[in-house]
């Protein structure tokens, strides 16, 4: 069993994170006689995958219903984790979607209906671009 201190170290999530995990459902800690907490050594996995999915956006109640399919003693499998990340792909794939049509359009218009650039005259004339919806349409036809 691992310590709280000790599974901080061992992951490199901070000790704050790792209640808060715990407090989420995402991690499970058992407790001693004087009410510190022990980790099984299965957690240290677990906590890769939660810093895994952060680091690719997906959100923490994605993250909590994956978990949710995996043993509580036991580390995911190489199996586990390639069910986990196929679920995670589509989300993966459509945010990498945005961010290069946001990357690709930084200096040009983004369909906003701003008129303000020099350039939304020639690739928004007349703010086309408000017929197809509010907020940024380019961005948004060039993900779909």
């Amino acid at each position: 069993m691992l310590t709280i201190g000790e599974l901080s170290s061992r992951s490199g999530a901070t000790q704050s994170a790792l209640r808060f995990y715990e407090r989420e459902g995402l991690i499970h800690a058992e407790r001693t006689d004087g009410n510190q907490r022990r980790y099984l050594p299965a957690t240290l996995r677990r906590v890769a995958l939660i810093q895994a999915a952060k680091a690719a956006g997906i959100p923490l109640e994605r993250v909590r219903e994956a978990l949710e399919t995996l043993p509580v003693h036991r580390s995911p499998t190489k199996r586990d984790w390639e069910r986990l990340s196929r679920s995670w792909r589509e989300d993966i794939d459509r945010r990498i979607a945005t961010l290069e049509a946001v990357r690709g359009r930084l200096t040009t218009c983004i369909g906003c209906g701003c008129l303000s650039l020099k350039t939304c005259g020639l690739l928004n004339p007349g703010d086309e671009a408000a017929a197809l919806g509010a907020g940024a349409r380019y961005l948004e036809r060039a993900r779909g």
